[in-house]
């Protein structure tokens, strides 16, 4: 079995949910004999690699197209199972190692083209549940697809300008979900995410200036140094052509990016963004107390309050002082002869107070 890495890459590359794989031989109808592969059930697509360390697939198979898969001969244990797979356009014949894992592939293979799981199978009832779960998802998946897919009769357009649709939903994918490694960037955004981030991947995918296309952006590592190249893809009616001296034609965007792996022996890596994977804690910051202000506050900090102002009220309006009564004590003399002749009760009391003698 491929390491989980190599899975990882795998499904970067491909961008499809691995549902089955193992060894398998595989040839076409004409073909003198089989050549063995490793294989992988991916979505609906069948992918065979050289063996199982390598990420690039070399060849695989489209499923949507599949109308029959039957054994050549009857199960049994004593035979090799041979099944042969009908297209609309081709044969495909597909030997397993053992009767158990051609008909473990045989299930797999029938429910994400079909999708309904096959009653007529030699399996057992846990495998008959795990083929539904693919079912559902594979299910899920496909409606997923669905809702990024334009109309299939909708021309593609090569004018310079868009029309008022087009500019709506400027980057369609057409045939299948955008790629891992598609970015809504410049070419100066791309080539600079790729030399400062060489350990995320080294190729783009990018849309080009027209608004209408695509443009494939890598970094490749020559021994006189980093290299960076930009390759224009064309939408056309039917997919995308890649522009080079022999151009290429192909489905998918996928599809594209997959071309470009393949051309490039998988030197390459699909770019994607870089995330961290462990959560710390940052250590507390020490109280610096020279940094605290010392000394009298800023006093064009502090707001002002205007001064209150008291006023004494007018002489006509100031009310007259009560008048003090004397004392008055039948034992009392009068020391100020001027006050017993100003006070009038004093006046009224003069035959009884007399006033003292002066030595």
């Amino acid at each position: 079995m491929a390491s989980r890495g190599i899975i990882k890459r795998r499904e970067t590359i491909t961008a499809l949910p691995l549902y089955f794989s193992g060894h398998i031989q595989k040839k076409y109808t004409g073909e003198g004999g089989f050549r063995a592969y490793y294989g992988e059930l991916r979505g609906s697509t069948m992918f065979f690699y050289a063996d199982e360390k390598h990420e690039t697939y070399c060849e695989k198979l489209d499923l949507h197209t599949l109308k029959s898969m039957v054994p050549v001969s009857s199960y049994s244990a004593k035979t090799t199972p041979v099944y042969t797979l009908t297209f609309s356009n081709q044969e495909v014949q597909l030997k397993t190692d053992n009767p158990d894992m051609g008909e473990l592939w045989r299930g797999y293979i029938l429910t994400v083209a079909k999708l309904e799981v096959p009653n007529q199978l030699q399996l057992l009832p846990g495998h008959f549940m795990t083929l539904e779960h693919v079912r559902d998802q594979e299910q899920q998946r496909q409606v997923l697809q669905s809702l990024y897919q334009p109309p299939m009769d909708a021309p593609a357009s090569h004018s310079g300008t868009p029309t008022s649709s087009e500019a709506s939903n400027e980057y369609d994918d057409s045939l299948s979900l955008v790629p891992t490694c598609f970015m809504s960037v410049s070419r100066e955004e791309a080539e600079e995410l790729l030399k400062k981030n060489p350990e995320c991947g080294s190729i783009i995918l990018r849309p080009a200036t027209d608004k209408h296309n695509y443009t494939i952006t890598m970094r490749q590592i020559y021994p006189s140094g980093p290299v960076i190249k930009n390759y224009k893809i064309l939408s056309s009616d039917h997919g995308f052509i890649i522009e080079l001296e022999e151009p290429v034609s192909v489905q998918t965007l996928n599809q594209v990016v997959d071309y470009f792996l393949e051309q490039t022996a998988g030197q390459l890596k699909p770019f994607t963004n870089a995330y961290d994977t462990r959560i710390e804690v940052p250590p507390q910051v020490p109280l610096n107390r020279d940094a605290i202000p010392r000394g009298p506050p800023n006093r064009d900090a502090i707001p002002r309050v205007a001064p209150t102002i008291r006023t004494e009220p007018s002489p006509s309006n100031k009310p007259p002082p009560n008048p003090r009564p004397p004392l008055l004590n039948q034992s009392s003399t009068y020391e100020n002869e001027e006050a017993l002749k100003t006070n009038p009760n004093v006046e009224k009391n003069k035959k009884t107070y007399k006033p003292a003698s002066r030595s």
